[in-house]
């Protein structure tokens, strides 16, 4: 490589394959056998990536093959940590979990769209945005009775009063509603009223509510944790199963990072690599994921295109005057054109998961 100083030890990262020069093997001596497998976390849908060092020669000088053998042990390496996990992965090809709810799929041939207002404030507020996200598309209603608020001086929800609210408004309008239970002693009321309980981010390690979610008929939305991996989202998601409830639903609601100008970080990868790890249907949160309305139709989309199952979006009314979550509120006209924009996303999204299922007929549980 001209311009290179030669004298110095270089490193390449080669996709599935190991460069060393011609007629120099593996396994003798020379710096071209030292190869290993980059860290996990650098996987990619290229399938593995490999690092070596030695002295820099010109491309021409190397000889590329494929080395099975390497991207096994990094495979290995990358999923070890789930290897205990019996019940979230994939356990045959094709295998997927279609979670059912009134009507509405999870998981199914239908992308899912559930939206409403963060917390119900009041009737006529939750019955006029049940209406609005009903006629936009909306299959599934969102809403809080419960709220778990970082500041106790916030609103924190109306509780069973906005339960039974929430709960009018979906019967209204023909939707399914999903709420969130904070507690195990609240997982009883809350089932009573909602179709779908959602644990939230704060609530992903709270053993004893996935054991006793685990033990309730009713479905369970699971978000990660601020500050979970992927790895302690599916033991979180395990829980769930092994206390006897199949009917989970992954959700990426965003992860916290150094940024400031968003409220957190969405891990956008995560759902391809979720989708590769468990058959759990997975969805994505551009609400709290951004915090910021202006960009949640943006990362609505970008869920779409990656192949989330669903989004979860917060709309209200009159977002200014929302007792939460005001700045990533959608207002009603606003989550209309998103839904508008999107429709072209899940036109494509439909025919990928029609070759999908044609490629690899799914398991149905």
């Amino acid at each position: 490589m001209p311009g290179v100083d030669r004298s110095y030890a270089r490193h390449f990262a080669v996709r599935s394959a190991a460069a060393r020069p011609a007629g120099t093997s593996l396994q003798s001596r020379s710096p071209w056998s030292r190869a290993t497998a980059l860290p996990a976390g650098l996987k990619t849908n290229l399938r593995v990536a490999y690092a070596f060092s030695g002295p820099c020669l010109d491309l021409e000088d190397f000889e590329f093959d494929a080395i099975d053998s390497l991207e096994a042990d990094a495979e290995r390496a990358a999923y070890g940590a789930l290897a205990s996990l019996k019940l979230v992965r994939i356990r045959s090809a094709g295998q997927r979990t279609i979670v059912r709810v009134k009507g509405v799929e999870i998981g199914g041939d239908r992308f899912v769209v559930m939206a409403g207002p963060c917390a119900v404030e009041s009737e006529r507020q939750v019955m006029e945005t049940a209406e609005a996200v009903a006629r936009a598309g909306a299959r599934v209603l969102r809403g809080g009775g419960f709220k778990p608020r970082t500041s106790p001086y916030n609103f924190q929800g109306l509780g069973l009063e906005g339960l039974k609210l929430l709960r009018k408004a979906g019967d209204a309008f023909g939707l399914p509603v999903i709420s969130e239970a904070m507690s195990d002693s609240q997982v009883e009321l809350v089932a009573e009223y909602a179709d779908i309980i959602q644990v939230g981010t704060r609530s992903m390690e709270n053993a004893a509510l996935l054991a006793t979610l685990g033990r309730c008929s009713r479905p369970v939305l699971l978000k990660r944790g601020m500050v979970a991996s992927v790895e302690e989202l599916l033991q979180a998601a395990e829980v769930l199963l092994a206390n006897g409830n199949p009917h989970v639903i992954l959700c990426e609601r965003g992860i916290r990072t150094l940024g400031k100008l968003t409220r957190n970080t969405c891990d956008i990868v995560a759902v391809p690599l979720l989708h590769q790890l468990t058959h759990l249907p997975v969805i994505v949160d551009p609400s709290h994921a951004t915090g910021r309305r202006s960009l949640v139709p943006a990362l609505a989309r970008a869920a779409v295109a990656i192949g989330a199952e669903g989004l979860l979006v917060e709309v209200h009314p009159s977002p200014k005057t929302a007792l939460s979550d005001a700045a990533q509120s959608l207002a009603i006209p606003e989550f209309r054109r998103m839904m508008h924009r999107l429709e072209p996303y899940l036109k494509l999204w439909s025919e990928e998961h029609a070759l999908d299922e044609t490629a690899a007929p799914a398991a149905r549980r």
